[in-house]
């Protein structure tokens, strides 16, 4: 798939909390945390500037890059349209001897064939580096993340952390490991379901509320709360069903395409 380059932005939003507990679809809750306040009062109604997430995913096809930047032109959103008109459709199979360590054990660094494996580093400090701004390690470690600033992509607000708090960050599985299951990854080598629940295509650093609710949701029955991400997030879903071959349903696609509609 050929991607063209696009650029990159990095801006401050307002600060925002929540309190949650993720357990479902393989999307499993980090050990982070967010201070108290909330978003400002547009934070999910589209009015608020789309710079300061990160890369496009038109400019990201390895999921190296930092962040999830919405697509804001009708060229971006065209060319977002016709990767995902790339993706195949089918129904939904049954979530029939689904468990998490189908997958493996979380945040492996020894899963070959993907980015950033076997670095040293686990996958979700991986994770956090990639999207944290002003990040800071845990003394004698040049790994293990201790505070961060992150600009979530699902609630358009901005998340300060510290290691020491409560769990309000989660790394969320875009297309979930329940969904994978679902949609044929049931039939796929150990080795292969490790890849996709560890490969940075697939995870984002995001609010961790927000992406309970999510569950194992396809785009037809969950989408982020913050509009101007829609269409990245669409994108992004498409981009792992076509790396790893998955399908989605007939619905799920319907709604990927209408997110990036002009």
């Amino acid at each position: 798939m050929s991607l063209r380059t696009h650029r990159t932005y990095r801006v401050a939003l307002p600060a925002l909390s929540a309190v949650a507990v993720l357990a479902l679809a393989g999307c499993d809750p980090d050990e982070l945390a967010v201070p108290e306040g909330t978003p400002g009062a547009g934070a999910n109604d589209g009015a608020q500037s789309a710079e300061g997430f990160g890369a496009s995913p038109l400019d990201n096809p390895d999921g190296t890059k930092p962040g999830l930047a919405p697509l804001t032109s009708d060229a971006d959103r065209a060319e977002a349209r016709k990767v995902i008109d790339k993706v195949l459709t089918k129904g939904r199979g049954p979530k029939t001897g689904y468990d998490r360590d189908e997958f493996g054990s979380a945040w492996k660094d020894s899963v070959n064939g993907i980015a950033l494996a076997r670095n040293g580093c686990d996958t979700r400090n991986d994770l956090l580096k990639r999207d944290g701004q002003k990040v800071r390690y845990r003394s004698g470690s040049d790994c293990v993340v201790a505070s961060l600033t992150l600009k979530d992509p699902y609630t358009g607000g901005t998340i300060a952390w510290t290691k020491a708090k409560a769990t309000k960050i989660q790394i969320d599985h875009v297309m979930p490991l329940s969904y994978d299951w679902q949609m044929g990854a049931s039939r796929w080598s150990d080795a292969k379901r490790q890849q996709i629940a560890n490969d940075p295509l697939n995870l984002i650093p995001v609010d961790g509320p927000t992406n309970g609710s999510k569950s194992d949701s396809g785009p037809a029955t969950w989408l982020p709360p913050y509009k101007p991400v829609r269409c990245s997030y669409a994108l992004r879903f498409a981009q792992v069903s076509l790396k790893y071959e998955l399908p989605v349903t007939t619905a799920d696609k319907a709604m990927m395409l209408k997110q990036c509609a002009s």
